[in-house]
């Protein structure tokens, strides 16, 4: 049986050229039976350059976070096989294809793009300081999470819906180590974990911050590694976690909790819902 495909490109003042071009790529390619565009911060010339690509645009009128704009789009699928893929275009539409492949053909649950894997085809390259800091991450996440990866933070991921749905829950953090926590609490719930080597092209414009951005992913590190032996039965992460974070929201109960809020709004605001090709809100 065909399984169903949906795609989410969150962004963040996104290049409109580039970000228009990447998703019709994209429905070129995979032509998955979803894609949406999760779009923090637009002003709304944005949201109307977007309006005619074949996407689904859900703008917020906030900067969300990755992970909360992912979780947002995930949320709102109703696909077999949940992927997304950053922005920017740095994977090519062919190597998103080759990411969402093995999950497609359920030969894994959660398939994680890798530029750093040996057979990986990188053009262009980080800037120093961004490749020693991320070689150190992928480093240490191998020695303190059970996935074994090169890479655990390319922006090219696809999972299976079905295990989406035990993990949504358990996913606390909203920015850039939300790619950590996906793929710790996945490897924790037993599933199978691919990694695959892309094509991958250093993309001008970033809104990662090499430094401050890279702290905050070693610290979500450790907390993913403490959420991960929390599901796999350890006595002293449960305790722990049911102390601190009894009152905490998931990133998914704070994304439905602040849909619910935005649908109090008149429908003529940014964070309402444009659909393809409907020229945008009024």
């Amino acid at each position: 049986m065909t399984r169903s495909l949906g795609i989410v490109v969150p962004a963040f003042r996104p290049d409109v050229e580039r970000l228009g071009r990447y998703v019709r790529a994209i429905d070129d390619r995979l032509a998955p039976e979803t894609l949406r565009i999760e779009l923090d911060d637009p002003d709304q010339a944005v949201v109307d350059a977007l309006a005619d690509l074949p996407a689904t645009v859900n703008a917020v009128a906030r900067r969300r976070g990755k992970g909360a704009a992912i979780t947002a789009g995930f949320d709102a699928l109703s696909t077999d096989v949940l992927a997304f893929a950053d922005a920017d275009g740095a994977t090519p539409a062919e190597s998103l294809s080759a990411v969402v492949t093995p999950v497609l053909d359920d030969e894994a649950d959660l398939s994680v793009g890798s530029r750093r894997h040996p057979e990986s085809d990188v053009g262009g390259h980080q800037g120093v300081v961004r490749r020693f800091l991320g070689d150190g991450f992928a480093w240490l996440a191998r020695r303190m999470l059970d996935a074994q990866l090169y890479d655990y933070q390319c922006g090219a991921k696809a999972l299976s819906a079905e295990f989406w749905e035990p993990v949504r829950g358990e996913i606390y953090e909203p920015g850039f180590a939300w790619d950590i926590e996906l793929v710790a609490l996945v490897a924790a719930h037993g599933g199978r974990v691919r990694e695959v080597p892309i094509s991958w092209e250093d993309q001008p414009g970033s809104t990662v911050d090499p430094v401050a951005d890279t702290l905050r992913m070693f610290r979500g590190l450790a907390v993913a590694r403490h959420r991960a032996r929390a599901v796999q039965g350890s006595t002293i992460h449960r305790a722990l976690r049911e102390a601190v974070e009894e009152d905490v929201a998931s990133v998914s109960d704070r994304v439905a909790s602040d849909s619910a809020a935005s649908n109090s709004v008149s429908s003529d605001s940014v964070s309402s819902d444009t659909e393809p090709g409907s020229g945008g809100s009024d």
